[in-house]
């Protein structure tokens, strides 16, 4: 397993505004939107691409095109829908999944509540969103699902990454085609799971908190 961690001063930039408690929820989104970009031209340096040639104008040039079968993006519901504009506006080719998946509050553990993407992944390249790698159980339940299906090359794309998620992914996906390609690792988890200083709950702060 590989991590990226994306050093850049725009990424530290809107990172800043999402933090901060008094960003309210269309800002949060959008910077959602516009940080995942950011992120998805870090976790697509080596999408896999085919020679093509084509004729310019003037003369014949030597291209690429995006390799079959092509990416498949699969946002991890809810809070991960928020990121999926902003990694379609790099790959909007590419096909999307989704995958449902609730973490108990008190025991910590990961569980699927519904899966929408094809039973077999041979061959492909898979762009997991989502935006807290917090204790981790999440990212290596849906992982090793998607690898279950025949996917060998997944790539996670985080906001924010505490260190005993990255202590979990690295401990249970040793050996896998698994790279998580995030901005900053921060400090800790707090007695709850969640990130410190972090953002606080990014589902409920993109969309409001259910009632």
């Amino acid at each position: 397993m590989r991590i990226h961690v994306a050093d850049h001063p725009l990424v530290a930039h809107k990172l800043t505004t999402l933090r901060d408690e008094r960003t309210d929820s269309p800002t949060f989104r959008a910077l959602t939107d516009e940080l995942v970009t950011l992120l998805a031209y870090e976790a697509t340096r080596d999408v896999r691409v085919d020679e093509v040639t084509v004729r310019t104008p003037v003369a014949e040039a030597v291209g690429t095109k995006l390799a079959r079968p092509i990416p498949l993006v699969v946002p991890i519901l809810r809070a991960g829908l928020g990121m999926l504009d902003g990694m379609m506006r790099l790959l909007p080719t590419a096909e999307v999944g989704f995958l449902g998946m609730v973490r108990n509050e008190e025991t910590l553990q990961a569980s699927t509540y519904a899966t929408r993407m094809p039973d077999d992944l041979s061959g492909r390249q898979v762009y997991v969103l989502d935006p807290m790698l917090a204790t981790g159980g999440t990212l290596v339940a849906a992982i090793r699902e998607l690898i279950r299906r025949g996917a060998d090359d997944v790539t996670a794309i985080c906001l924010l990454t505490a260190p005993e998620g990255v202590r979990l992914m690295e401990k249970e996906l040793a050996g896998t085609p698994v790279t998580v390609v995030t901005a900053p690792i921060d400090e800790r988890l707090n007695e709850h799971g969640y990130i410190v200083p972090g953002l606080g709950d990014a589902g409920d702060r993109m969309y409001g908190t259910a009632g």
